[in-house]
């Protein structure tokens, strides 16, 4: 019995050993590809997802616009508010640089994010930040396409949560891929970040 009991304990932390591992490597993939430089062309490409109108959004729409995107999911307790309250401030300290700058925001819960759903959260933050959502097939294509780390995680009582990636991921008005903004960055670091995109 208590060999049974040892043998669940020492199955269970490795199981948790496990699922630190994965996201310590997932939340450091584009570092450690870009080699801290955030030069490469393997984070982004094409992609189709559905507005919060319910419109097809495509790469396209943002041509020769620079772009951040952030990963998240309406439900989110605490790092996807507070990500797009900051987003609001780097806008407004780019001041009219700001407007040339397309912020989107990409559901990573297709479950229950919908598009009606999109567009009334967003709704408390700055009308220039873009919605997406899609299939779950279109979320699955498109995090792997952008190197993004999203898990679903059961909770009790038959609800679940969303593990994901923090980063906003910046393109320049090319759309290649030009960096980060760390969920850590204060807002002086982020908009200078932003500035070599923008091109302020």
């Amino acid at each position: 019995m208590r060999a049974l009991f040892w043998t669940r304990v020492i199955a269970w932390s490795i199981a948790v050993i496990a699922s630190v591992v994965v996201v310590v490597l997932a939340t450091g993939v584009l570092e450690r590809e870009t080699g801290g430089t955030g030069t490469t062309a393997s984070v982004g490409g094409p992609f189709a997802l559905i507005g919060t109108d319910g419109q097809t959004v495509t790469e396209a729409d943002f041509a020769g616009r620079p772009r951040a995107m952030f990963f998240g999911f309406t439900h989110c307790p605490d790092v996807c508010p507070t990500t797009l309250a900051e987003a609001e401030g780097w806008l407004k300290a780019l001041g009219p640089a700001g407007d040339d700058l397309s912020i989107v925001f990409v559901s990573v819960d297709p479950e229950r994010d919908t598009p009606e759903l999109m567009k009334s959260y967003l709704s408390a933050f700055d009308p220039r930040i873009v919605g997406l959502t899609g299939t779950p097939e279109q979320i699955a294509a498109v995090t792997k396409a952008y190197r993004v780390y999203a898990r679903k995680v059961e909770l009790e009582g038959g609800d679940y949560t969303m593990d994901h990636s923090a980063a906003v991921l910046l393109f320049d008005k090319n759309g290649d891929f030009s960096g980060t903004v760390d969920y850590r960055d204060p807002q002086e670091k982020a908009v200078e970040k932003l500035k070599t995109i923008v091109g302020s």
